[in-house]
């Protein structure tokens, strides 16, 4: 009976997207409606957007942060950096990242850009170069195109700054 039951569902299912396709193939009935659904979409077209909240104005104190899931995020900066002291990859080590000045990890070469930055590497401002390295530091060498949901850099930075005590 939980069969049939199932396999009626699914066969419900299967109706109800033909029916928003606008039925089986040739059947010329469901044509005019379908075109007076496209005019209904675009004409809402033409009514401005809202605009999206530039994360600018998210800032890193207001977030709830998890530092477990920002270690997970760490995922994606692990192939060019490490958490271990005075040991450099493709990138410098985080080692003590937050409140460190930018381009101060010995051995590194950093671009002229990070190295004459006069960034300090707080919370906060680890919160907004993360999002896009090279719109914050034009010149950089960072190559990384930054972690974009805001939740997701609110929790690595806080992994960083766990590390870094």
């Amino acid at each position: 009976m939980k069969r049939n039951f199932l396999m009626g569902a699914a066969a419900l299912a299967s109706l109800a997207t033909l029916s928003a396709c606008g039925g089986a193939a040739g059947d010329n009935a469901a044509a005019p409606a379908a075109q007076e659904t496209t005019a209904a979409v675009e004409a809402p077209a033409a009514v401005e957007a809202p605009v999206a909240e530039p994360a600018a104005t998210i800032d890193f104190a207001s977030m709830t942060t998890d530092v477990a899931k920002g270690e997970k995020t760490f995922a994606l900066c692990r192939s060019c950096h490490v958490l271990d002291e005075g040991m450099n990859r493709v990138g410098p080590s985080l080692y003590n990242v937050v409140g460190r000045p930018s381009g101060s990890v010995a051995g590194y070469s950093y671009s002229d850009a990070n190295k004459n930055s006069g960034v300090t590497w707080t919370t906060e401002v680890l919160f907004e170069y993360l999002e896009n390295p090279k719109a914050f530091m034009p010149g950089t060498k960072m190559t990384f195109p930054g972690v974009k949901n805001a939740q997701d850099r609110a929790n690595l930075v806080a992994y960083l700054e766990s590390q870094s005590k």
